[in-house]
């Protein structure tokens, strides 16, 4: 399937305008999936979770902001200044401009787009920007002057790269049933069919594994493990910097469950084809991604963190393999049918 161009254009002030809309509902959505988090966390292990700050513990994102913003900013004698500081902005920079891309809706009344761009690129767009994040972990680690930081960006870099692949080769299989890049196109082909995650469920579960890996959460936090490494690349860092590390997980955790909802759940659309508004649809895209972001939350919950010798096991003996018997098995499927 060839997606047609509708030869729609928006002015670049409204492209940015609409960036910094869903940059700033993104960020006002973190620290409610921090709460989330630990609230489930405490239901998985029989407990409360914050329940002291507001009503049910619901203030208790703010109380963690404060803290953080009244923190000293403290710097390591050992550190290299320039890149010790850069290193935390790398992380959020390409966290942020991988939201852009994320589609809540088509465009409403020919005027206006419900997302931040749609480039015909979009997958390559979002990995560009992603590795980015690779060099905020590696120069956090190493400029920090510290063996430990040192190890846990050593790791960020291996786990990164060997990742990386697979989820690119799951993602193929999708963009050749498809015929295109753009994450709007490829959540409108699914529209009036079947949602890409039924003849590309192997492809899905590579993704969502390799996502948790990208993403360093667990099983695969190896770059942050507490008991090996103290906190990992950003031991060293305190304040709004931890914060920024602390907060562009969680913003990535958003992109890959955005990315997996466009690219496998139908994006903003109902399955059998059901029609919906435009506020529907947002409201639609909005909850498949919580809903994915709730596995990241539950895997947690469940599974022990992997040795590191598994952990790259995994990426290069099982995924890379599985991926790329993927992409060949759909390449001959587009081809005959």
């Amino acid at each position: 399937m060839v997606i047609a161009d509708t030869g729609f254009a928006e002015a670049s002030w409204l492209l940015v305008l609409k960036s910094l809309i869903i940059f700033a509902v993104i960020l006002g959505i973190v620290p409610l999936i921090l709460l989330l988090e630990r609230k489930l966390l405490g239901r998985f292990q029989a407990r409360y979770g914050p329940n002291r700050v507001g009503p049910v513990g619901l203030f208790q994102p703010l109380a963690d902001v404060v803290k953080l913003l009244s923190k000293e900013s403290y710097k390591p004698d050992a550190a290299v200044p320039v890149l010790w500081a850069i290193a935390p902005a790398l992380v959020i920079l390409s966290a942020t401009a991988v939201l852009a891309i994320i589609p809540f809706g088509d465009v409403v009344d020919g005027k206006v787009g419900l997302y931040g761009i749609d480039v015909s690129i979009g997958i390559l767009y979002a990995f560009a920007f992603g590795s980015i994040s690779f060099y905020g972990l590696l120069l956090g680690g190493w400029a920090s002057g510290s063996k430990y930081s040192f190890m846990g960006a050593m790791r960020s870099a291996a786990q990164l790269i060997s990742y990386e692949i697979s989820m690119g080769l799951a993602l193929l299989g999708v963009i050749m049933m498809a015929g295109s890049l753009s994450l709007v196109d490829i959540s409108n082909a699914q529209a009036d069919t079947i949602w890409y995650i039924v003849p590309q469920f192997v492809g899905f579960l590579i993704f969502m594994v390799a996502g948790f890996a990208e993403t360093n959460r667990p099983p695969f936090d190896l770059p942050e493990a507490d008991a090996e490494l103290v906190s990992g690349y950003n031991t060293e860092y305190g304040g709004m910097r931890f914060g920024s590390y602390f907060m562009a997980e969680y913003m990535e955790m958003v992109v890959v469950s955005g990315i997996a909802a466009a690219m496998f759940l139908g994006g903003w659309h109902l399955p059998f084809g059901i029609e919906t508004s435009a506020v529907v649809g947002a409201l639609v895209m909005l909850a498949k991604i919580l809903i994915l972001i709730c596995v990241f939350i539950w895997v947690r919950a469940t599974l022990p963190r992997l040795r590191y010798d598994q952990l790259m096991s995994l990426g290069w003996k099982v995924l890379l393999p599985l991926a790329t018997l993927n992409v060949l098995v759909t390449a001959v499927l587009v081809v005959v049918t």
